[in-house]
């Protein structure tokens, strides 16, 4: 027979805890947590201030009690008013609830959380006056979500790392009022693969019009936190974006995504054909090498597919400078190229956080959340990717010594 699992708290105090008071709903067990978690605080205020008061009779200070002050605090269970303990000479400045502080710790972090979540400061407010019959105003929920704008700052100027072998720069189109009116932006994201294939997100940048000068300044500012080189550069086509990168790293190899391209080359073409137009560009794309691929590319041209979407051959032949490159890896780090698995879920986490808003107010709330989803996606980040193993091999060789800073 199983024998009965002790409980952490045990009868007897439980019932010390309930006497005199009647629990039959969920209702009255919160009340009496909210009471509990009152009569603790102001148990841990008097210990400390007796702990002051020690202190300051040791020093040949004269200070004794001096009655209780009131205050009402924000906890994660409602509102509680507690008996805060004062003292004559009012040194004493508790640690629990500081002097002015209105809200009980964990509180911040539970609204952050939900803001992390992709919830609006409407909708905040709103769970918390159903959940827990707390009215918090909509600028107190800023004040507290804004208070990441600090570590947001002093994660964008974090050092890096000297190497990385593979970069993944894209961007994800967001509203964003500026100076009256609501505003397409784009936020970049630069997602680098370090040599043991753990991910890392080396910052995020909000620029409406995308040019080489932005990107140059890009480049400058990871080059001044640290990084010294880029093995591959995986981006998007943009404009002016290959020479902003060789710039300042002029032995990196710069790969337009693939994965990228082939949506591209999908928007040019009616709902009914896409299947079909997919399934002959995979002879461009899996070609053995770059002279093959041309082949497969200039016979795609001359394909019906080809002829009744001029387009889609065009924008190929633009990027194909930065196709080439693809063909010179062996299958590992192809599938590890155009795949992207690393960027394409962390855009996925990305989306679903913006997906609930219509705009934002500024930049600095669009900062914020894209910090504080990015936060919760790196938790999540443990294992390399399935294809790192055997990429990190071809790295070594294709890279030699550049590749080997990297694992210093």
């Amino acid at each position: 027979m199983a024998r009965r699992k002790k409980p952490i708290i045990p009868d007897d105090v439980l019932d010390q805890v309930l006497a005199g008071r009647v629990v039959r709903t969920m209702s009255d067990a919160d009340a009496l947590l909210g009471d509990m978690k009152k009569a603790l605080a102001e148990r841990l205020l008097n210990a400390e201030l007796d702990h002051h008061l020690a202190g300051e009779a040791v020093a040949g200070r004269p200070n004794c009690r001096n009655g209780y002050g009131q205050k009402t605090v924000l906890t994660d269970a409602g509102r509680v008013r507690l008996d805060i303990p004062r003292d004559r000479a009012g040194t004493f400045d508790p640690q629990l609830i500081a002097r002015y502080r209105r809200r009980f710790p964990g509180f911040d972090d539970r609204v952050i959380s939900m803001y992390a979540r992709g919830m609006s400061v409407r909708e905040i407010q709103g769970h918390l006056l159903e959940i827990y019959g707390m009215e918090a105003s909509p600028d107190l929920i800023s004040v507290i979500t804004d208070a990441v704008l600090d570590e947001v700052a002093a994660w964008q100027n974090r050092p890096l790392e000297v190497v990385y072998p593979v970069v993944f720069f894209d961007a994800l189109r967001v509203k964003i009022r500026d100076e009256g009116m609501v505003r397409n932006k784009a936020v970049h994201i630069a997602l680098g693969i370090r040599a043991d294939g753990t991910k890392e997100v080396l910052g995020l940048w909000i620029e409406q019009n995308e040019g080489a000068k932005f990107w140059l300044r890009v480049m400058n500012e990871l080059r001044h936190r640290g990084v010294e080189d880029i093995l591959l550069a995986m981006v998007d086509g943009l404009k002016g974006f290959p020479d902003a990168i060789r710039a300042v790293f002029p032995e990196a190899l710069v790969q337009t995504c693939i994965v990228h391209l082939l949506r591209h080359s999908l928007d040019f073409v009616a709902w009914k054909d896409r299947k079909s137009v997919a399934t002959a560009l995979k002879d461009i794309y899996r070609a053995v090498d770059a002279e093959t691929g041309k082949t497969a590319l200039a016979a795609f041209a001359e394909s019906p597919w080809g002829r009744k979407y001029a387009a889609i051959v065009q924008s190929w032949e633009r990027a194909w400078e930065e196709v080439i490159p693809f063909y010179a890896f062996p299958a590992d780090v192809r599938k590890l190229v155009y795949t992207t698995n690393a960027i394409e879920a962390l855009n996925a986490k990305l989306r679903r956080a913006v997906r609930a808003r219509g705009h934002f107010p500024n930049d600095d709330a669009a900062l914020k959340l894209f910090f504080l989803a990015l936060n919760r996606a790196e938790k999540e980040w443990i294992m390399p990717p399935r294809e790192w193993s055997m990429a990190k091999a071809q790295f070594a060789i294709l890279f030699g010594d550049r590749f080997a800073r990297a694992t210093v």
